[in-house]
């Protein structure tokens, strides 16, 4: 038999190992293609590519003992490099219950999936080219002609897309005919790819190259299947036009439902609804159903005037959906497309969905030069310009393509530039600057205080 000194010495020996085990930690790296990416997890920045820190070994791998240290929630990590489409990476798994040995519950658990995960990430220039189209609301009356709901679905149907993930499905729609498709930040979040089913039986992978930070908003990108393919698209219309009681139509592909299925209804309410998140949203007695999230909310004229994004599900509550408005996606897209020739569209073009090839001019990808520089010092040909703001975060725009939030630094072609900073509230921050070859100059933006109402 054993004796006490040695009972109480196994089990002092068994409580030291799961100490140890509880505070041993493994290393999370994260690099990127180029470097010096701004890495957040959770929303906070935590350093730039290439990135390495310690996470409790817990985390990695499940936990025996109920001293070891759990992850009780999903982690995100985000990378943004000024000129670069932001990248957001899904770095866990789960959830997963937790349960001893005597059968007890102790909650839920993630696991990081990898010790490294690597992005590509995308040139702005390359993602996001052709034209985006839209009407605005002071469109003469003359020109908005209503489409029998039979038209709207026949124009509208060969521009959504079906997105699908590994663990999720959503709906999305083309807004060029270059491939770039809007849809909800909930869809794509957390995926570097998504599948693209078309209404043809056609399957395209598509890359996630924009998800905004604040707006439940991400853009996707799917490349043509030949040099002279051009997407059908949607057109869209701005908030203001919209009417409490008019007739909308939502397309998507539901979950348990036939794909790229159509329902009606009409606009309960426009407004702001800050339970939901910021924006303006649009109100919707239109059936919408997981699945929908991402598609279009289109008005009796065909035109965009929404992404249906989510429904309140409550007990004896029915016909209570939301989408967020176009007036949002145009915010979002204005950032890649400062010119959205919104009061130039033709009736003929208004759903270009089986003409978009005669009604679309494409822009040519802009290919970056050879020496496009990845490393501290500007290269021969470019200078270096580090740009800040007062209040931070403004959006930065050069010669009229966006290119991420201050503060940054940016490398560009050595000549004049015209420098464009925009903060909410406030009055934009414009200059013109001559940037010499080689040179390293900061500029700093001071916005004046937003106007008292």
């Amino acid at each position: 038999m054993l004796g006490i000194p040695f009972v109480r010495s196994l089990i002092f020996t068994s409580l030291l190992l799961c100490l140890v085990a509880a505070s041993s930690a493994e290393t999370l790296k994260i690099t990127s293609t180029p470097p010096g990416a701004t890495v957040e997890i959770d929303g906070i920045a935590l350093g730039a590519t290439p990135f390495e820190a310690d996470f409790p070994g817990g985390y990695f791998h499940r936990t025996h003992t109920a001293l070891g240290q759990r992850l009780e929630h999903p982690m995100i990590a985000r990378l943004s490099l000024p000129g670069y489409a932001t990248r957001e990476i899904n770095l866990t798994v789960g959830p997963m219950n937790w349960i001893d040995l005597h059968g007890h519950n102790h909650g839920e658990y993630w696991l990081v999936k990898s010790d490294h995960f690597h992005a590509d990430l995308e040139l702005i220039s390359a993602a996001f080219t052709g034209t985006v189209a839209a009407v605005s609301a002071a469109q003469p009356a003359a020109f908005q002609l209503d489409l029998s709901l039979e038209e709207i679905v026949k124009r509208a149907k060969p521009a959504v897309v079906c997105l699908k993930s590994i663990n999720a499905m959503g709906s999305g729609f083309f807004v060029t005919a270059t491939g770039v498709i809007a849809t909800n930040a909930h869809v794509a979040r957390g995926d570097s790819t998504l599948l693209a089913l078309l209404p043809d039986n056609v399957q395209l992978q598509a890359r996630v190259v924009y998800i905004d930070a604040d707006l439940d908003i991400a853009l996707v990108k799917a490349d043509p299947p030949s040099s002279n393919y051009a997407f059908p698209y949607l057109v869209l219309a701005d908030v203001s036009a919209v009417q409490q009681g008019e007739s909308v139509l939502a397309v998507g592909s539901p979950g348990d439902a036939m794909l790229f299925s159509a329902t009606k209804g009409i606009v309960s309410a426009v407004g702001k609804f800050p339970s939901f998140g910021p924006g303006t949203w649009i109100q919707t007695d239109a059936p919408i159903n997981p699945g929908n999230s991402g598609g279009p909310l289109l008005n009796s004229r065909g035109q965009v005037v929404g992404l249906n994004t989510l429904k309140i599900t409550k007990k004896n509550v029915t016909g209570i959906g939301f989408a967020l408005s176009s007036t949002d996606l145009l915010t979002v897209l204005h950032r890649f497309y400062p010119e959205i020739p919104g009061t130039t569209v033709r009736v003929s073009a208004e759903l270009p969905a089986d003409s978009a090839a005669a009604t679309t001019q494409l822009a040519e990808s802009s290919t970056p030069p050879a020496s496009s520089p990845v490393s501290n010092s500007p290269p021969d040909g470019y200078g270096q310009l580090t740009i800040t703001s007062e209040p931070d975060a403004a959006e930065i725009f050069v010669d009229g393509k966006f290119h991420g939030n201050a503060p940054a630094t940016l490398k560009l072609p050595a000549g004049s530039h015209a420098i464009l900073l925009k903060s909410p509230g406030r009055p934009d921050f414009s200059r013109t600057l001559e940037l010499p070859k080689s040179s390293k100059l900061n500029l700093k933006a001071l916005f004046d205080s937003p106007p008292r109402l």
